[in-house]
């Protein structure tokens, strides 16, 4: 059916699993503000979490899995550890993702995970 669109391409099983892992990362409202005071520049761990209003133990954490996942890197001096956006592909990330959420209607009911999983009747 979709061989006759000749503009018709599918991503690739890896490129669709690891963009589901980027947005799986991305789904927690303190990651999302780390990551924005990232692309205002680098910052101390400290200085995330006054900003992120969360402990510095949780955005360490929060940073590690952003680090693996390749959307932050850090940057070592003496002691301390300046982190910051790994490229601009995060801005365009998280400036869609907020953009969208200034846009959506907020009729929407939030959905019940555990409601979703229940059998039917």
């Amino acid at each position: 059916m979709h061989d006759s669109l000749p503009q018709f391409d599918m991503p690739g099983d890896e490129q669709v699993h690891l963009a589901a892992e980027t947005f799986r990362l991305l789904a927690d409202p303190t990651r999302i503000k780390v990551l924005w005071a990232l692309l205002q520049g680098e910052s101390s761990v400290a200085c995330l979490a006054e900003l992120a209003g969360a402990t510095p133990t949780a955005v360490s954490q929060h940073l590690a899995k952003l680090r693996l996942a390749g959307l932050v890197k850090g940057r070592r001096e003496g002691t301390f550890v300046f982190y910051s956006a790994a490229d601009d592909h995060v801005r365009g990330l998280l400036a869609q993702a907020l953009h969208h959420a200034d846009h959506v209607d907020r009729d929407i009911p939030s959905v019940d995970h555990a409601e979703a999983h229940r059998p039917r009747t």
